[in-house]
């Protein structure tokens, strides 16, 4: 059954996102907004837009109660949650599903499953996947898991069950760090998700990101192929682009995402992410049960509309495509233009004076930014995503650097600079890139 109106549980350039993929399907736009967000671009697009004002500004979009309240006022049959906020929130799905409102999005039990990495990592060994050396349960004794990890064989790293965004992570290079380390991470988990269970998996040292897009309709699931993800910052990622691997690889790490995917009965768009080796073995880290911020990089060198895809599977259709229609073309790259320090990655909030970005053939901007918009201080700092397009990577990245070059933003300190440099860097240009590659190229900070 088609959605007649959907909430749009979010905020920035992904609510602008997702309202404009709903008009190009026929279905009205609502939206929850707080006091910063209330003359921004989604608002002002929105067929109608909720004040849920609140005295935290954060809680206007993780007030499960307040949400779903605002989505049976606006009688919204569907809610699309974006990425972050209420995501990943198995509650907040078991809560629209009592009110008969559909989550564009996993069932609760996938996303509980999948939001365990104890739990994740065991249902996709199971499936298949390969999996890095580590602990099958939670560990609390540090005497038990430093015994572990002579077994493994150090370098260790101590991860949160229920983690992400790299809190609640520690490297562990020899035993007597253990009892320290594992405190920490507990302290961390404990406090950042209420859960101080921690387990422990060999680290894999010189490492590159790697993720694969997969869609889902509960019984089936395809994959659109790979994303390089390697240069991060704080375990955060700076540039995406793809493709990356080689056809073979391609062909053989999908198959296997598209089996863990089936496996758990996954409905909706999904992020399976690896780390791989210098050996070039790859090895599982997680499954992020959403769309994600680089899903733009996957749609420009596939064709497809991956957020209309997810929508439709939410409506009960069936895949609309086979695996042997998703052909890959060209190379895309992304850069994230957030309002930060290019050097120490504070954010910098504060009122745009100047905001011009690029356009022309093989450019897409997706942003919620305009002259005068005020960037809150209390959200994450995400204000663009440039993307170039180009028959292979070469093309790419003289283009990314010629849009680098024509965007204007003046009011807030922002990447730029650090994108613009990256873009000429050796390294980068020979791919010789892993997810320490800001940590080895300090002078690209400035």
């Amino acid at each position: 059954m088609a959605f007649k109106r959907v909430l749009i549980a979010n905020r920035g350039e992904i609510a602008l996102r997702i309202l404009r993929t709903l008009r190009d399907m026929g279905i009205e736009a609502a939206i929850i907004h707080g006091r910063e967000d209330r003359l921004s671009l989604p608002v002002r697009f929105a067929d109608v837009a909720y004040a849920n004002y609140k005295q935290n500004p954060l809680d206007t979009y993780l007030d499960i109660e307040s949400v779903i309240h605002a989505a049976k006022e606006m009688g919204c049959d569907a809610v699309h949650p974006g990425y972050g906020f209420l995501a990943e929130n198995a509650t907040f799905v078991r809560r629209l599903k009592e009110e008969g409102i559909t989550f564009i999005g996993p069932s609760a039990e996938v996303i509980t499953l999948l939001g365990d990495k104890i739990e994740a990592r065991a249902a996709m060994e199971a499936a298949g996947l390969p999996t890095a050396k580590g602990s099958s349960e939670s560990i609390s004794d540090a005497a038990v898991a430093s015994a572990l990890a002579e077994d493994i064989g150090y370098p260790v790293i101590i991860k949160a069950a229920a983690g992400g965004g790299g809190i609640g992570m520690q490297i562990v290079e020899k035993s007597d760090e253990f009892e320290n380390a594992l405190k920490l991470c507990q302290s961390r988990a404990r406090s950042a998700f209420g859960d101080e269970r921690v387990f422990v998996e060999k680290y894999i040292q010189g490492a590159q990101h790697i993720e694969f897009q997969v869609l889902g309709d509960g019984k089936k699931a395809i994959h659109f192929g790979e994303r390089f993800c390697s240069i991060q910052r704080r375990h955060q990622k700076l540039v995406e682009e793809g493709p990356w691997l080689s056809d073979e690889e391609r062909e053989r790490i999908g198959a296997l995402v598209c089996k863990g995917a089936e496996s758990v009965g996954y409905k909706g768009l999904a992020t399976f992410e690896f780390l791989r080796d210098a050996d070039g073995d790859f090895y599982f880290l997680e499954v992020n049960p959403r769309v994600q911020v680089e899903h733009t990089v996957t749609e420009l060198i596939t064709g497809y509309n991956l957020v209309e895809l997810g929508i439709r599977v939410a409506q009960g259709e069936s895949l609309p495509l086979a695996q042997e229609d998703i052909v890959l073309r060209g190379h895309a790259i992304q850069c994230r233009l957030n309002a930060e320090d290019p050097r120490k990655f504070i954010p910098s909030p504060g009122r745009l004076w100047e905001c011009h970005f690029p356009s022309g053939y093989g450019i897409r901007v997706d942003t919620h930014a305009y002259p005068g918009y005020e960037m809150p201080g209390c959200f994450d700092s995400l204000l663009a995503k440039l993307l170039v397009w180009g028959k292979d990577r070469e093309d790419a990245v003289k283009r990314m650097r010629t849009a680098l070059d024509e965007t204007v933003i003046t009011g807030v300190e922002h990447l730029i600079p650090l994108h613009r440099r990256i873009m000429d860097e050796e390294d980068f240009l020979q791919q010789n890139i892993t997810i320490q590659y800001i940590d080895m190229h300090q002078e690209l900070l400035g």
